[in-house]
């Protein structure tokens, strides 16, 4: 623990892991269902050609709404629930690695840089073929024409199958088309995106929760100052890393090979304002991301304080 600084941050061997991953399965399940319609609202935005379908976020929200309901903005989520793996890999690399990284630099800057990186490499080898699968059921309904993979239906009652039998088709469909390889489509263009997003965004953390610690009175409670920073951070983050997710985004769904094809094409069919689609949807599916995450990811580390560090640290 660092006591020099404003805000304490609790480290790695601090916690009592039983209770820290107890939790931590709960917290990550509520963020995945609160942000998933935007989510999927920024895909869609970010594989249309221009304003086919959509002029913007709300326009896109409602349309969807209207035409496929409530069931439209969850498309694909039954699949993404399997990032809860992802998500528990992610917080153990980054807490694992922050240990490791102190041992030789106490500087908060570089431990949030490394751990961020490093806790995003090994969380996208695991969340790709899950958002493959789940970017293209996303794409199902008004977005068809935008993905190579279409839903059967059931030969019996003529409707699309139910959500397992969508996921077994579609992963079928993709196999069959590029194999194994299929589900890692857009592997490098996830790290080129989100390497730098959580290496940007724990640093960025820290640095306006203590800027805010310094403008705020002294009495005021750390988690509404880590709340507050949340945001900001994932706003930087999101517009520095946008490009790149929009490359992202369209290799997994349309099946490019080359990301760097992908924004040749991108630029020269709709210009550099094209690295800004989704982004909009981006920074507001992360702003409630970053609150409950800050919120519920804080308050998991207290919660999962060693019993006798509890009356020693200070919120």
């Amino acid at each position: 623990m660092q006591q020099k600084r404003n805000i304490q941050i609790i480290e790695w061997e601090d916690l009592d892991k039983r209770k820290f991953y107890s939790f931590g399965v709960f917290m990550t399940m509520t963020i995945r269902a609160t942000v998933y319609p935007a989510t999927l609202i920024r895909t869609r935005l970010q594989v249309q050609r221009g304003k086919s379908l959509y002029s913007g976020t709300f326009d896109a929200f409602f349309k969807i709404l209207r035409t496929e309901g409530v069931r439209g903005l969850y498309r694909g989520f039954m699949v993404n629930t399997f990032t809860l793996i992802s998500g528990q890999a992610y917080i153990t690399t980054y807490e694992l690695v922050r240990k490791y990284v102190s041992q030789y630099s106490e500087d908060n800057t570089v431990k949030s840089l490394v751990a961020g990186g490093s806790a995003s490499l090994v969380a996208q080898s695991i969340t790709v073929p899950i958002d493959v699968v789940s970017q293209h059921l996303m794409m199902q309904g008004q977005g068809e024409h935008l993905t190579r993979f279409r839903l059967g239906s059931n030969a019996e009652t003529g409707k699309p199958k139910k959500v397992f039998g969508q996921t077994r088709n579609i992963m079928a469909q993709i196999f069959a088309a590029d194999g194994f390889r299929g589900f890692y489509r857009g592997y490098v263009a996830s790290l080129l995106t989100y390497i730098p997003n959580s290496a940007v965004w724990w640093p960025f953390y820290h640095f306006y929760a203590e800027q805010l610690s310094k403008m705020a009175p002294s009495n005021c409670p750390h988690l509404i100052l880590q709340a507050m920073a949340g945001p900001l951070a994932a706003a930087t983050a999101s517009t520095v890393t946008n490009p790149m997710d929009v490359v992202r985004a369209r290799v997994q769904v349309e099946g490019k090979t080359s990301v760097i094809e992908t924004f040749r094409q991108l630029i020269k069919e709709e210009g550099f304002w094209g690295l800004t689609k989704g982004l909009s949807a981006r920074i507001i599916s992360s702003t409630p991301t970053a609150i409950v995450m800050v919120v519920g990811y804080e308050t998991l580390k207290k919660l999962s304080l060693r019993p006798e560090l509890v009356d020693s640290r200070h919120w």
